[in-house]
């Protein structure tokens, strides 16, 4: 007998160190071998219901006894015995005994529907009656959620639910009150789904093994014609969903336990956001502006005015009179197909993307410092971590199920470090909370770096071999007045030095930025200090160390990667080098332009000047979107052609000269690139909405009409070209990618990369880089008319412009963007909650409602830019990133009163 092999039924398996019997039968045998209830393979072993019971013994003819098969362990030699006489007889009466409180009609499936774990052992078990006395308790349903649904009646006290809402979400939404038959879940204290603090994940739903949590989807019992594997549209986490689909609609969507994403979790937007893909509002044919209205025409006329507008502003003004903007909500080949057209076929480098008004900085920052801009590690490793690092993020907001992952390990006992102007759920619960002031990232970054260095907590042979430029660097930090960034943050040293020693000391920290580090007048000044963190501690390079940026659209790193930007072409090449203008050649036929092109603000400027005269807008709403929307907008009526590619009439969209419609992700395939570089499969769910097209093929229609001869839209073929063209996408094929997909760089073999930087960064040596802080151009001087500074951002509801999830019941969860307001300013200007307030910028003015929190420092105001009648970025400034040009969305001086 080998030292690892065990017995099953008297055939000797392989078992690994540490596995649970359920474990080893259910890998050799199937899932289902082992039936159970109060287990899920994603919680932690429990051990309650006692279904997964199995004999074992340590030799075959020895003393039999019965154990749980969840929580015990297999031991080399043992002899195992899942279904025997005595344990289905076992099984049988556990079965039986829960049907005591169970009702009657609920016994079998509803017509139509599939059966329930349960409802699938009763059947097994041949149980349609029972002969134990029922429960006398009265239990009602929770049905007033847009989405969850509690019938308490079929509840069998699992535990599976608050489990999942404990274990995998953190929410502790869910207990258990009273006791034996009187027991029940509760959700928070005592309420309504609707009304308790539960965040509509749908953890609990996915697991429950009854009908006691369903959602009104019904997606854990719906008979589907189909179920198509495919990633969600929303952030850049990158979870895989399932979708159930019924005589070519989508009916629900479930998330996949295999997924290396989020196995078998999601946030209230992956999950049940879906029903704007056929809301009544979605544009379902071309329009063309004439006689100064938007009337339909067909998808020729739109092509033929496009190309002839387009052809005729070339030849009158030239290539760089034309620009365009691609979206990171569009597949990679999608993105790729678009500057391939605005490089080749226009003949232009004006292209970029909403990576301009988020992590641009991000990408020029690593750039500088390692010579890659992306994550350096992967997200499953936080499970590796020794210290949490939490920069300008809000994680459970932003990046859901990220932030779960986070929250668990911070619950287990792991310092996590927040550094935050707001006290956002995780810095809630993290070991120290640096509450900086907006707009003094680096102010507190140079404060963590000076104690690190004081202390002597420096990786000096990682310094010594892996960097450059640190002795300079060294004295720069050490001369740092602390007085000055003390009274510049707004915080203690004495809680900065506690912090810098936390995470120094920790064999491995992991880092996470997000927005509330970019979108500053000094965004990449802070990546670039914090990549200096990161190799000042030799936390680069290894597991559950690295950079982390967490990345805000569903492809905004795959657009980057495909060259949707104006100073670099696909795979990040330098189009002015000699060397990749003969690579681009050779891969094109054709040479690509030199001049480079205009960022975002640049077409604006640009368009105001006149130097612009077309643009063409995939998929993005800057009037929405765009800080200091005034201005956005008078830049796009200078315009002589604004193409508008779509699913609903945005903001933008209502200025086009022509509106494309466009399909929703739902309706074709293709790939996106998560946070952590990992690109994966986008499958078509459904056929496109009647009238519409896939952005890729309407880009490639265009590209025809232009006379570029361009194949139709096929993500496996332009993938065959792009591997060409993108160095580390060298190895990728639609077919390798399978379901989970790979992480760049992906080398010739197929072969893919977990953590960058293992032996060297990209420029050979990193560079550590110092600066001073420097207010924003907002503060300074001190704006006496606007004495208040509001800063922005997103909530868990809601998806940027929201033009998505306000078309879905999440505007039940959340109706209306609020303005977060600390207690003692509402008070000064005698505001309640639930007022509506006025705030008045250099820009302008809006209102929206208060809601008091002490989330927000007093001086300090936060709100969101969900609903376009609030119109918050009419307010926000046009300051932006010294390098990238990423708006300042952060710090905005405003002034309120409360509105009469």
């Amino acid at each position: 007998m080998l030292e690892n092999n065990a017995l099953i039924d008297g055939h000797p398996y392989h078992f690994n160190t540490g596995e649970t019997i359920y474990t080893f039968v259910s890998r050799h045998l199937g899932s289902e071998t082992i039936p159970v209830l109060c287990h899920d393979p994603a919680l932690e072993p429990f051990g309650s219901c006692r279904l997964c019971s199995v004999e074992i013994s340590s030799s075959e003819d020895g003393a039999r006894r019965v154990v749980a098969a969840c929580h015990t362990p297999v031991t080399a030699g043992q002899h195992i015995w899942h279904a025997s006489e005595r344990i289905e007889r076992l099984r049988g009466n556990i079965v039986e005994l829960l049907l005591s409180d169970y009702p009657d009609e609920k016994l079998q499936p509803l017509p139509g529907e599939k059966p329930t774990p349960f409802q699938r052992l009763l059947q097994h078990y041949g149980l349609n009656k029972v002969r134990f006395p029922k429960g006398s308790s009265s239990k009602s349903v929770d049905q007033d959620h847009p989405y969850i649904r509690f019938d308490a009646t079929e509840c069998i006290n699992c535990y599976r639910c608050i489990r999942s809402c404990d274990e995998v979400q953190g929410e502790f939404v869910l207990s258990m009150y009273g006791r034996g038959y009187a027991s029940r879940i509760i959700r928070s204290l005592d309420q309504s789904f609707k009304d308790s603090e539960c965040v509509s994940c749908g953890r609990c739903v996915q697991t429950c093994p009854t009908n006691a949590l369903s959602d009104h989807y019904r997606a854990k019992t719906i008979e589907a014609d189909k179920t198509v594997r495919t990633v969600c549209t929303y952030c850049g986490v990158g979870c895989n969903l399932e979708v159930l689909v019924t005589n070519g609609e989508v009916q629900a969507i479930q998330a996949p336990e295999d997924a290396a994403v989020n196995a078998g979790h999601t946030c209230v937007k992956g999950r049940y956001a879906f029903s704007y893909y056929n809301h009544p509002e979605r544009l379902r044919q071309p329009l063309i502006r004439r006689n100064g209205k938007l009337q339909p025409a067909s998808w020729d006329e739109a092509l033929d005015y496009i190309t002839a507008h387009l052809q005729q502003i070339g030849a009158n003004h030239g290539p760089d009179a034309i620009a365009g903007i691609s979206s990171a909500r569009c597949t990679n080949e999608e993105n790729y197909l678009m500057q391939k057209f605005m490089r080749l076929v226009v003949g232009t480098n004006n292209i970029d993307g909403c990576a301009r008004v988020c992590h641009a900085p991000t990408a020029y920052g690593m750039q500088q410092t390692y010579g890659t801009g992306a994550a350096t590690n992967s997200i499953d490793e936080i499970e590796l971590a020794d210290c949490l690092l939490v920069i300008g993020a809000n994680p459970g907001a932003a990046h859901p199920v990220t932030g779960s992952k986070l929250r668990q390990r911070a619950l287990k006992g792991v310092p996590m470090i927040v550094i935050d102007p707001r006290v956002t759920d995780l810095a809630r619960i993290a070991t120290i909370h640096l509450q900086l002031r907006p707009g003094s990232n680096v102010a507190m970054l140079n404060m963590l770096l000076y104690y690190i260095l004081q202390e002597g907590l420096q990786d000096d042979t990682f310094i010594a071999e892996r960097t450059e430029g640190f002795a300079e660097f060294r004295q720069q930090i050490l001369e740092a007045d602390l007085d000055h960034l003390e009274s510049i943050t707004g915080v203690e040293r004495a809680q900065v030095h506690q912090a810098a020693r936390i995470y120094a000391e920790a064999e491995q920290a992991m880092e996470f930025h997000g927005l509330g580090v970019t979108e500053h007048f000094q965004g990449s000044k802070a990546v670039m200090l914090i990549a200096a963190l990161a190799m000042l501690t030799g936390n680069i390079g290894r597991p559950g160390v690295g950079i982390n940026p967490l990345r805000g659209q569903n492809n905004v790193q795959g657009a980057a990667d495909m060259g949707v930007q104006p100073n670099l072409g696909a795979g990040y090449l330098d189009y002015t080098r000699d060397d990749i203008k003969a690579h681009y050649l050779e891969t094109y036929g054709q040479a690509v332009p030199e001049r480079v092109g205009y960022k975002i603000p640049e077409m604006f400027q640009a368009a105001r000047a006149g130097r612009l005269k077309a643009m063409w807008v995939v998929g993005e709403d800057m009037l929405q979107t765009d800080p200091n929307s005034c201005e956005v907008k008078r830049s796009l009526k200078q315009l002589d052609l604004l193409v508008v590619q779509e699913l609903f009439m945005t903001e933008t969209a209502a200025m086009a000269d022509v509106v494309l419609p466009a399909s929703s992700h739902f309706e074709k395939s293709g790939t996106f690139t998560n946070g952590e570089r990992r690109i994966q499969r986008v499958n078509q769910v459904v056929k496109p909405l009647e009238g519409t097209r896939p952005d890729g093929q309407i880009i490639v229609d265009v590209m025809n009409h232009m006379g570029f001869k361009q194949p139709g839209y096929d993500p496996a073929l332009h993938l065959q070209e792009i591997s060409q063209v993108v160095p580390f996408f060298a190895g990728v094929t639609w077919d390798n990618l399978g379901d989970n997909g790979k992480q760049w760089p992906v080398l010739a073999d197929g072969s893919d990369t977990q953590i960058l930087h293992r032996e060297s960064f990209n420029l050979g040596l990193g560079r550590f880089r110092f600066f001073t802080f420097e207010e924003s151009p907002e503060l300074e001087p001190k704006p006496e008319p606007y004495p208040y500074i509001l800063t922005t951002g997103r909530i868990l509801e809601h998806y940027n412009c929201g033009s998505m999830t306000r078309r879905t019941p999440n505007r039940e969860l959340v109706a209306q963007d609020w303005l977060l307001i600390n207690p003692a300013d509402a008070s000064a200007h005698n505001i309640a909650d639930g007022d509506l307030v006025e705030i008045s910028s250099r820009q302008g003015t809006t209102h929206v409602r208060a809601q008091l929190s002490d989330e927000v420092k007093p001086g300090v105001l936060f709100t969101t830019f969900h609903y376009p009648e609030i119109a918050i970025n009419h307010i926000t400034s046009g300051v932006m990133d010294e390098f990238s040009m990423t708006p300042e969305y952060k710090v905005v001086a405003v002034a309120i009163r409360k509105d009469h």
